[in-house]
Formats: C-alpha cells, sequence, structure tokens
C-alpha cells in the first residue's frame, strides 16, 4: 500500500514544505487507497475532477510561497449531513436526494480556510439514526478488521475511511455516541466536542439539544490540529502542553469489569494501570442513576428528531428505512411529560457529575462494552447475560452525551480475534484539548493507534 498515508498529517505538512512530497502525490495516495478498499462503501461521493484540479492548485500555491495554512493540501473526507457547497448534501436519505448545499457548513469552511481539500462524502446511518451504518439507500459499510462486523454509526463512513487513510482525517457528527463508537470499532481517534464547542451550522440536525460534530483520524495530534481550526484558534496549528500525569485525578465508575467483554475489561484495567503507575490517581466515583441514563437518552434522541421529520412522516413515510421509520414513528408517540422528564434528568446527571469533576480531573469509561459485533446481530452475549448492541452502544456514551460534556475515544487495545477496543476520557466542559493532550501522551507509549488492518499490510 502507500507508505506516506501511514505518517500523521503534521509529518506530511512538513514534508510538503520541504518538498519531499507533493499535494498531488498525496491526494493520489488516497484515492488509490479508497479504490483499493471500495468494497467497505466508506464514501457516497468522491470528487474526483474536483480534488484533482484542487490538488494542483494547491501545489502551485505552495511553489509561489502562499502558504494557506497547517492543512495546506489535506484531504479531508466529511459526513454525508454537513454540507459542502455545490455539492449534494443527503444525510444518508432517499428524501434529500438532490439538495444541493448553497454554502459550506461552517466547519467546513474553516477547513478550507485552513487549506484542507475536501475528499468526499462518507456514508453514514440514515438521517445519524442508528448505529450500524447499514443504509438502505447507500449501502451498508463495513469494517476494515473483518468485513462481516459492523464500523458502527452514524458515522460509519468516516470511521471506515479514517482507519484505512483513505482520507488523512474526516469528519463526524456525534449525538449518542455516533463519532466516538466508529473510532472505538475501527481503531481509531475520535472527538465529541462539548455541546455548541463546535458550530453546527450546516449540518443537518439529529437532536439538536444534543448534536456535536467533531473530528475522527488516526493521531490524536490530527483531531487536535483539526478542532483548533474548526474551533478558530488564532494559531491551530500549535497543539497543547501534555499534562503531567502525576497527581492527575482519574474518575472511574463502578463495577465496569462485571458489564463488559472480558477482553475489554482488560484493556480497561491496563488503561488504569498505565495512568497509575505514572502516579494519576484513580477513585471510583458513587455515580447514582447511571441505569437511566440510556432510557433518558432513548427519549431525547426519539422526540427530537420526530419533531423534525413529523412532515415528511406525513407525507412521505414510504422513502425512510424500515428502521429509521420505526424509531421516527415511535418518536411521534413520546408525550411532552416523557420528554420534559428526560430532560430533567439531564440536568440531574449533569449536576451530578459537575460535582464530582470538582474531586477529579477526567473520568475514564470504555467506549463500549464489546468490540465490532457481527453484522446483523442485535443481542452480544456479555458473561451470563445478553446485552442489546443499541443499548450497549449507549451505556458508556449517555454519560457525555446527557451532561453535553467533551469526550474522546482512542485506541487501547485488541480482543481475541484481532478487533479493537477503544478506551474514552471524559472531561469538563471546555476539557477538549486536555483529553487530546492525554490521548497524545498514551500514543507516545502506545502504538494501538499505528496497527492497521491485515488488508492493508498485504
Amino acid at each position: 500500500m502507500n507508505k506516506p498515508l501511514d505518517a500523521s498529517m503534521l509529518t506530511l505538512a512538513q514534508q510538503l514544505r520541504a518538498r519531499q512530497t507533493s499535494v498531488p502525490q498525496l491526494v493520489e495516495a488516497c484515492l488509490t487507497r479508497e479504490e483499493a478498499t471500495r468494497d467497505l462503501n466508506a464514501f457516497n461521493e468522491i470528487y474526483l475532477t474536483q480534488i484533482r484540479q484542487q490538488a494542483e492548485a494547491s501545489q502551485r500555491m505552495l511553489e509561489q510561497g502562499d502558504d494557506v495554512g497547517p492543512l495546506h493540501g489535506m484531504p479531508i473526507a466529511i459526513k454525508a449531513n454537513i454540507a459542502l457547497a455545490g455539492e449534494e448534501m443527503h444525510a444518508g436519505s432517499r428524501i434529500l436526494r438532490g439538495n444541493i448545499a448553497q454554502r459550506d457548513a461552517e466547519v467546513v469552511r474553516r477547513l478550507k480556510q485552513a487549506g484542507a481539500l475536501i475528499i468526499g462524502s462518507t456514508n453514514m446511518h440514515e438521517f445519524a439514526w442508528g448505529g450500524t451504518t447499514r443504509n438502505p439507500h447507500y449501502g451498508a459499510s463495513s469494517n476494515p478488521w473483518d468485513m462481516d462486523r459492523i464500523p458502527a454509526g452514524s458515522s460509519g463512513g468516516s470511521g471506515v475511511a479514517a482507519s484505512v487513510r483513505s482520507a488523512l482525517a474526516t469528519l463526524g457528527t456525534d449525538t449518542g455516541g455516533s463519532i466516538r463508537l466508529p473510532a472505538s470499532m475501527n481503531g481509531i481517534t475520535g472527538l465529541r466536542p462539548g455541546v455548541g464547542r463546535l458550530s453546527t451550522e450546516g449540518i443537518f440536525p439529529l437532536a439538536t439539544s444534543l448534536d456535536t460534530v467533531g473530528p475522527l483520524a488516526r493521531y490524536a495530534e490530527e483531531c487536535e490540529v483539526l478542532f483548533n481550526i474548526m474551533q478558530g484558534q488564532p494559531q491551530p496549528g500549535q497543539l497543547s502542553a501534555i499534562p503531567a500525569l502525576a497527581g492527575l485525578r482519574i474518575g472511574l465508575l463502578p463495577d465496569v469489569h462485571q458489564q463488559v467483554q472480558p477482553d475489554v475489561a482488560a484493556a480497561y484495567h491496563q488503561m488504569v494501570e498505565w495512568f497509575c503507575a505514572a502516579g494519576a490517581r484513580c477513585q471510583t466515583l458513587d455515580v447514582t442513576g447511571l441505569e437511566q441514563a440510556v432510557n433518558a437518552l432513548v427519549l431525547i434522541n426519539l422526540a427530537e428528531p420526530a419533531s423534525l421529520h413529523a412532515a415528511w412522516l406525513a407525507e412521505r413515510p414510504q422513502e425512510y428505512g424500515d428502521d429509521v421509520r420505526r424509531l421516527l414513528q415511535t418518536g411521534l408517540g413520546i408525550t411532552a411529560v416523557e420528554y420534559l422528564q428526560a430532560q430533567r434528568f439531564r440536568t440531574y446527571l449533569r449536576m451530578q457529575i459537575l460535582q464530582h469533576f470538582r474531586q477529579v480531573d477526567v473520568i475514564l469509561v470504555p467506549t463500549l462494552p464489546f468490540t465490532a459485533p457481527r453484522k446483523g446481530l442485535e443481542v452480544v452475549k456479555l458473561g451470563d447475560r445478553d446485552e442489546s448492541v443499541l443499548t450497549g452502544n449507549m451505556r458508556y456514551n449517555a454519560l457525555a452525551s446527557l451532561c453535553a460534556l467533551p469526550a474522546i475515544s482512542q485506541p487501547a487495545g485488541f480482543d481475541r480475534d484481532g478487533m479493537p477496543i477503544g478506551m474514552q476520557l471524559i472531561g469538563r466542559d471546555g476539557a477538549e484539548c486536555q483529553l487530546l493532550a492525554l490521548a497524545r501522551r498514551f500514543q507516545q507509549e502506545h502504538d494501538y493507534h499505528l496497527q492497521t488492518p491485515a488488508r492493508l499490510r498485504a
């Protein structure tokens, strides 16, 4: 395969400026990788003519001394619910086919302003309401580590593209875990910023009180540069200082080992031990109501999309995929009382977690209780009990989603079948760069993020 794609974007940026590679070479390497992995169905569309023309123009600018910014010439892919001016933004649906974006989403505008080239639009679960990226209109995406398994969702195509490096980084959206889930199942890093930290203008919503947008990439440092740019920081290419681990206070949730697969428990224990060996102090938090968190998240995630889709559901129900139509129709039956109770629970849980953040700096949980399930599997065995894939997806992701807090999932091991395991750090409001710096520190000492699917090693 293409060795240049193994390097971090920061290294590639240095090579570009040293004339050791060129923008067209980088773009062609990504296009070659996309062609070689097309059976994974990561993309809905590759902007082939445009990206090649833009690559040539970007290279000429660089040679003439016009350096646009830290992403100059870097091929980035965006999820199909994120607007790119002049291109179709269909959000994985049949209903929005032919919907040509009139202008870029704000985060896309900022990436392009920093020199990024948008290589294509990635596959997603229809209207971002689902965790498998089994799309009835654009086909199912597959996990690059095992094609018989799901890549998660709803940003599954973004997760796959970042994993195989058919784009150097991608954008996804996260409502109840849709960045963190694909990051975990595909062996990459994914950042869910806190609600409101990045603009969602120009992004088709799922549940507006929960929605966020964020980066997925192999390296935490790549995610940090993209986050800085999308946030509008004045020196986006400058990485934050890596904090000392000695004295860092890590919050843990009770009974994690009893709620996850043994290999996930082992990876979780290994990360806890790594923190402790470096001088961090780990303590178990007494959090009440966690068992209600998934229910509250599901209620909100049913009601808010249903309100958005009510007219289409009445007029064009046959144009939805069966699973999404059922979820949206179920949402129409959520009462105002149920919705408000769920939102009150959010407030209660957030206040409780903010109190805990007076005693700890970050909270460590697995991203998922299991690794990527096989396609079509609705229940996963966890010890002597069955866990629904839907509720399992939300078990540890509901905390940051409901509390509107930032969280990062990063590679932290592999199970006995060679499937990636992700671990999640949750931070205080505004702690995105702290989480990214901690992920960078972990990646300095571990190479899980550098491992690649067998098909890329052939």
